[in-house]
């Protein structure tokens, strides 16, 4: 089985990723395939409304940029985890755009990715975290996906790069979730 993270940080080696490398550690520990992907520093465009997803039911954007790439790599996925720090009160503008693309993509290709397990990943230098997790969550449950809980919010603090691994808790929150996913992946694969 494999589970694949998505760091929605411009900052490719900041906290979100070191957030996301915690939880998958503990699902490679219990023997599953992991992938980590950056989706920044490049940007990503948002959905457009085009609904040419609904017209040819291919489970592709119709913008030909590397959005497909992700689009595959979450339906090869048997777990999603999208983690994104806190800009303004919520996530990042590219994290948005690939929620807004592949959920639109997702529901044009009968909800492709119904049943799949996924989990957020949150980091915030101070305030505005739970709005940026229950962002994420809201892809999670639209998509009717399966969301294992954790010791608390999955989120973590710190505003320079590396400044989460002062964050016992939050560091503790990540490896329970990758905990709690795999034991949830192995329960319903059985």
């Amino acid at each position: 089985m494999k589970v694949l993270g998505i760091n929605g940080s411009a900052r490719l080696n900041g906290n979100t990723a070191i957030l996301l490398q915690l939880a998958l550690a503990e699902l490679e520990a219990e023997g599953f395939e992991t992938e980590l992907v950056q989706l920044g520093p490049k940007g990503l465009q948002g959905c457009i409304a085009c609904y040419k997803c609904f017209e040819k039911k291919d489970r592709r954007c119709v913008i030909e940029d590397d959005m497909n790439g992700y689009i595959e790599k979450m339906l090869e996925a048997d777990a999603i985890l999208l983690g994104s720090p806190t800009y303004f009160a919520d996530v990042s503008t590219n994290i948005k755009s690939l929620m807004d693309r592949a959920g639109m993509v997702a529901r044009a290709n009968d909800d492709m990715f119904a049943r799949k397990v996924g989990a957020a990943v949150v980091t915030a230098r101070r305030g505005g975290a739970i709005h940026t997790f229950d962002t994420l969550n809201h892809f999670f449950f639209i998509n009717q996906m399966v969301v294992p809980g954790s010791s608390y919010w999955n989120m973590g603090y710190g505003r320079e790069p590396g400044q989460v691994n002062g964050d016992d808790e939050g560091l503790r929150t990540m490896r329970v979730l990758g905990c709690n996913m795999a034991w949830l992946l192995k329960k319903l694969a059985d």
